[in-house]
């Protein structure tokens, strides 16, 4: 049986079950101010459906709340007993600990978890297991980036591109540093990857959360009950902070909602989830009942690589822009003779290159605009 046949029939007898978010009572889900914060408890989670992708320190499968834990991949061995290796377990439970009695419950407790662990040495995250474990994500689907540095990683960010192009929503915690100098964060800068700040109790952002227009939408990550790996805490529980904690949040709840709504694209699920923000912080139900967002499905294609091909000599693209994630956009064309090109209001179009029969046709938003959703008009003869 295929692991997507399993999750089908895993997800039609927990619907058999009556399997939600609270079907049962963790311990500390009364602990679990979060939960409520983002409307989890107004919503009952689905079965196993979209998977979501973990890539962080290794997930501890002797945790008593994931011992067992089904609709669970574990993607290449894992190693929990280094420094920092709590990290992955405590990621993983705030996003899908199962509701079983034990623990904490996480935002989507039946969710298909994969699992990869990119920290073979005690130094944390490396560059090169990181974006293996971006490609091993299955796609569509969600892949959580817990992690990031103030400098741009070209390995990191081929991956990224790569996941995006096969139809994953890539996901990353905009960083602790809002109290030390704010700087950017990557990958949760880079374009397309959904960036996740942290909110505190009052739903004001936090303190320490990193924050900038590249920044889309908070998430509680102040004072998060989590489960952890049992040396580092005999209970199996601790509170923590930190914008990893509401990147978690925020992927649990895009598998949810994509899994409800398994027709959105990746792009469009980005703009979902940005869009039904209250005061600038996550909320699942709003996200579940929010009108379906415009379809870009030429994304991404910010590069001359990526640029999207459109073979007629006659095209209408509809498409869009974003001055943060989404400034720029390439289309690859077949011309014969003189090319002409018309943008709607908010745009401008123009030709950057041309070999031969190939032109590429660059759009930017005109000047002063934030958004635009235009379309271009090419002609050639």
């Amino acid at each position: 049986m295929t692991r997507m046949a399993q999750l089908a029939a895993l997800a039609a007898a927990c619907a058999a079950a009556g399997a939600g978010v609270a079907s049962a009572a963790d311990p500390l889900q009364p602990q679990e101010w979060f939960l409520a914060a983002v409307g989890a408890d107004r919503a009952t989670a689905p079965g196993p459906g979209v998977p979501l992708t973990i890539v962080d320190s290794g997930l501890d499968a002797a945790q008593p709340d994931f011992a067992g834990r089904p609709a669970t991949a574990y993607l290449n061995a894992q190693t929990t007993t280094g420094p920092n290796e709590n990290h992955g377990t405590e990621i993983a439970s705030v996003a899908a600990a199962p509701a079983n009695g034990t623990g904490i419950a996480g935002i989507y407790p039946q969710a298909a978890l994969d699992v990869w662990d990119a920290t073979p040495a005690p130094t944390g995250i490396q560059s090169q297991p990181a974006a293996a474990g971006i490609a091993a994500a299955p796609c569509p689907g969600v892949v959580n980036l817990s992690w990031g540095t103030t400098t741009i990683d070209p390995v990191v960010d081929q991956a990224i591109q790569a996941a995006e192009r096969r139809g994953c929503l890539v996901v990353a915690a905009a960083g602790n540093l809002g109290d030390k100098g704010n700087p950017k964060v990557y990958p949760a800068a880079d374009l397309h990857v959904l960036a996740v700040g942290s909110s505190d109790q009052s739903g004001a952002p936090a303190a320490f959360s990193s924050t900038g227009p590249w920044v889309d939408l908070l998430a509680p990550g102040v004072g998060i009950e989590v489960d952890t790996p049992l040396w580092r805490d005999p209970s199996g529980n601790v509170l923590a902070d930190g914008t990893s904690f509401s990147a978690a949040i925020v992927s649990a709840a895009a598998a949810w909602v994509w899994t409800e709504r398994p027709t959105l694209t990746a792009a469009q699920l980005f703009q979902l989830l940005r869009g039904s923000v209250v005061n600038g912080v996550l909320d699942i139900p709003t996200a579940l009942a929010a009108p379906t967002p415009p379809n870009d499905p030429q994304e991404p294609n910010d590069t001359v690589a990526e640029a999207a091909t459109q073979p007629t000599l006659k095209s209408r693209i509809a498409a869009s822009l974003d001055a943060t994630k989404d400034p720029r956009d390439l289309y690859r064309i077949v011309v014969r003779g003189r090319v002409r090109l018309t943008v709607t209001h908010g745009a401008v179009a123009r030709i950057v290159a041309r070999k031969g029969r190939i032109a590429y046709a660059e759009v930017t938003l005109a000047r002063g605009v934030a958004t635009a959703r235009y379309v271009l008009r090419v002609t050639s003869g």
